[in-house]
């Protein structure tokens, strides 16, 4: 059911993208839409990955550059049954994190640089096991996907308010056309939030099966979510539609964003986390918590790089 729901949300956004066309271009406008959708989606499929790291900056590393980190990522994949994704660390102060790749052989991981100096060992364990289980669902392509055409609608709206204004084609004019700009990406954010909401819940689910510990992700998520109300993020800013990829909305601590976030509220979440803790027979947060498959009582915190 949940595929089935995300593939009439998809179907849904790649309406919106020929609605946007046909009110700036009528009929033309609305078939070269659906064509640009078909081809976005196509190039999205081939190049998910590199569009979502490069637009952040991410660096790749291995073994010799970020070795706990990537060891890390190792023995989570390992629990997970996962082909170890390509590891990258972005530089930015904001504590965040995703996962992308079209499939589980060409799946990536990014950590922030600010998530790597903010959390312990344990809660960034439970980060990267969230980000797994993207992977393992198959989320990382559908929300690379709407990604891009999200960001395009926002894209061809723009267009539509230089060149769409006195177009016969679209019945509504200048006045029409101004509305199109501001209720169209608002259309896709909706449409993207919808897609995003209803995979977070399950990834932290999977991902607390997957570190051995739902409380190692409910104190990451607490951090990130007050990390990120304090710390902007530029380069999700620059490219917003990238938002609903990232463990938490990195746009959150910005004002309007807030209105139409693309994750549920951090402290659902985190609620959701602890009572998985509790039917697992683990002890409350900040209480005596098992340290689960890392091996010994002691482990080294941070930094990761």
């Amino acid at each position: 059911m949940n595929y089935f729901k995300t593939g009439l949300l998809l179907a849904a956004l790649t309406a919106l993208f020929g609605v946007v066309g046909f009110l700036i271009g009528g009929t033309g406008g609305m078939l070269v839409a659906l064509g640009l959708a078909a081809a976005m989606n196509i190039f999205s499929y081939w190049n998910s990955d590199r569009l979502a790291l490069a637009a952040h900056g991410a660096q790749e590393v291995d073994e010799r550059t970020a070795p706990e980190l990537v060891r890390m990522v190792r023995e989570l994949s390992q629990r997970a049954g996962l082909p170890m994704p390509r590891v990258y660390i972005i530089d930015n102060p904001q504590p965040n994190a995703f996962a992308t790749g079209r499939n589980p052989e060409n799946a990536a991981v990014a950590a922030t640089t600010g998530i790597l100096r903010m959390l312990s060992y344990e809660e960034l364990a439970g980060v990267m096991a969230h980000e797994l289980a993207h992977i393992k669902n198959h989320d990382t392509l559908t929300m690379t996907i709407t990604a891009t055409i999200a960001g395009a609608i926002s894209t061809i709206a723009q267009f539509g308010l230089f060149f769409g204004g006195g177009n016969r084609n679209n019945g509504g004019g200048l006045i029409g056309t101004i509305l199109l700009v501001v209720l169209a990406p608002i259309a896709a954010m909706i449409i993207q939030m919808a897609i995003s909401r209803s995979r977070e819940y399950e990834a932290d689910r999977i991902g607390a099966e997957i570190c051995g510990n739902p409380l190692w992700l409910a104190g990451a998520l607490g951090k990130i979510a007050r990390g990120v109300e304090q710390i902007p993020n530029e380069s999700a800013e620059t490219h917003p539609a990238t938002a609903p990829l990232f463990i938490v909305n990195p746009l959150s601590g910005r004002n309007m964003d807030n209105l139409f976030s693309t994750h549920p509220a951090t402290e659902n979440r985190i609620a959701a986390l602890i009572d998985l803790a509790r039917r697992m027979g683990l002890g409350a947060a900040g209480g005596n918590v098992p340290r689960g498959p890392w091996g010994g009582s002691q482990r080294p915190r941070g930094p990761w790089g």
